[in-house]
C-alpha cells in the first residue's frame, strides 16, 4: 500500500486539496448567497438548493473552463513553441522524444492504440490536448447555462427580461467573467516559463537542475 501511495502520490494529493478546495468553496458560496438574498428581501436556501442555483453552476464552470483552456493551449503551444533556457520547453536545438513518429519506434509495451495504428493512433496521439478542449467546451456550456439562469434572476429582480444561454453568451457580462480568468492562467503560464530560466526548485519535475546553466533548456 505504502508503494502504491508513493507511485501516485501526485494524483491523490491534488484531489484531495481538489475536493477540499471545492467544499470550501461550495460553503462559503452559499453563505455568500444566503446573505445577498436577505439583503434583498430573498429567502436563504439550504445547502442542496444551492447546489442547484445559477450563481453556483456560473462560478464553478467559468473557473474550470479557464483551467481546461490553460492546460489545453499549453500542451498545444508546447508542441511547436520554444523558450531557450525554461525547463517548461523542448530544446529549439535537438530533436526530442516527443517527436519522435511512434510508428516507427513503437515496441511491444507501446501503448494499444499505437499497437492498434490507423485513424485509431492519429486519435491517440492528439488525445491529451483533445481531451483539454472537450472539457473546455463542455465547461464553457455550464458556465452560459449556469450564468443565463444567475443572470435572468438579477434582471428579472430589477424589473429586466431573462435570457437564454445562447443569449447570454452574447452578453458582456459571460466575456467579462470568462475574460478576466483566461488572462490570470495565461499569466501564470508565462510567469513559469520564463522565471524556470533563472529560478530553480531542488527536487521539482518543473525545474532544471539547480546547478544546470540558464541557456540549458528542458528538465
Amino acid at each position: 500500500m505504502r508503494g502504491w501511495l508513493r507511485d501516485h502520490g501526485l494524483l491523490i494529493t491534488n484531489v484531495l486539496l481538489f475536493v477540499i478546495f471545492f467544499g470550501g468553496m461550495v460553503l462559503s458560496g452559499v453563505r455568500v448567497y444566503n446573505s445577498d438574498q436577505l439583503e434583498h428581501g430573498g429567502q436563504a436556501v439550504s445547502l442542496g438548493s444551492y447546489l442547484l442555483t445559477g450563481d453556483f453552476y456560473e462560478a464553478t464552470f467559468e473557473n474550470w473552463e479557464s483551467e481546461f483552456l490553460q492546460m489545453g493551449m499549453y500542451v498545444v503551444l508546447t508542441a511547436y513553441l520554444f523558450q531557450r533556457g525554461s525547463s517548461e520547453s523542448k530544446s529549439p536545438d535537438a530533436s526530442a522524444p516527443q517527436d519522435e513518429d511512434p510508428r516507427k519506434v513503437a515496441g511491444p509495451d507501446a501503448p494499444w492504440p499505437v499497437r492498434r495504428g490507423g485513424w485509431v493512433l492519429t486519435a491517440y496521439e492528439n488525445s491529451l490536448a483533445g481531451l483539454f478542449f472537450i472539457l473546455f467546451f463542455a465547461s464553457v456550456a455550464g458556465h452560459a447555462i449556469g450564468g443565463a439562469k444567475a443572470y435572468s434572476a438579477e434582471e428579472l429582480a430589477h424589473g429586466g427580461q431573462p435570457v437564454s444561454a445562447p443569449q447570454y453568451l452574447g452578453t458582456s457580462q459571460f466575456w467579462f467573467e470568462s475574460f478576466q480568468n483566461w488572462q490570470s492562467e495565461f499569466l501564470a503560464v508565462a510567469v513559469i516559463v520564463g522565471a524556470s530560466v533563472y529560478l530553480r526548485q531542488r527536487g521539482s519535475a518543473e525545474s532544471k537542475a539547480v546547478a544546470e546553466p540558464h541557456h540549458e533548456t528542458g528538465a
